[in-house]
């Protein structure tokens, strides 16, 4: 084949930056209206995930709590799907998880925390965000290991995408962070380098109610 056809079939590298994701923060009524709606249609959609737990209490707590709404609206449109997953007798609170089959489409291409992000900008790579900042914009922790792997006895995520982790100190500060998905019906929990970032690669939070 000649050189010059050899070029026609290769894939086109795109040049586009990385747009970075911009957590929404005002939500109006006719919006909280709607965001009730949904999750109370899947709340019960998916009664499997919250045994014994009753929609109406949490619903009150919703329609009073507007930090919480607004935490839950952010985990919606970047593509959360959040849904309650357990309730904590001790503290009486409910907590909300994204349950989204793979990792939250509108929360990808980021680093694992600002250094992270900070030190591959200062190479001149631009990821959308990075994990933690996020998170706390949004109102939301980061699943820690256990979290996650708890999380998947109840739902079955992360199959073909990746999910960042809440990292221990004594990690992050050699460099690393973890993340976790999984493959093969089985949870893997890895470590990588906190600056990297892929397009497959997003993170999970937990709110509590």
């Amino acid at each position: 084949m000649h050189e010059k056809d050899k070029s026609r079939n290769m894939p086109k590298i795109s040049n586009q930056p990385i747009q970075k994701i911009k957590i929404e923060t005002k939500i109006s009524p006719p919006q909280t209206k709607n965001l009730i709606k949904i999750l109370e249609k899947r709340f019960e959609k998916n009664s499997n995930r919250h045994k014994g737990i009753k929609w109406e209490k949490i619903k009150n707590i919703l329609e009073s709590e507007r930090k919480k709404i607004i935490s839950l609206y952010a985990m919606e449109t970047t593509g959360g799907e959040p849904d309650v997953i357990s309730f904590d007798g001790k503290t009486e609170e409910y907590f909300f998880c994204d349950c989204s089959e793979q990792s939250p489409k509108g929360r990808r291409n980021v680093c694992y925390d600002q250094d992270a992000q900070n030190e591959r900008e200062e190479k001149g790579v631009f990821p959308a965000g990075n994990a933690v900042s996020l998170a706390k914009d949004m109102g939301i922790e980061l699943l820690t290991k256990d979290q996650y792997q708890m999380l998947q006895q109840v739902v079955k995520f992360d199959t073909t995408t990746s999910s960042w982790l809440k990292t221990p100190e004594e990690i992050r500060k050699f460099g690393g962070a973890i993340f976790a998905d999984r493959r093969y019906n089985h949870v893997f929990i890895y470590h990588n380098s906190a600056p990297t970032f892929y397009s497959s690669r997003g993170f999970r939070g937990v709110l509590r109610v």
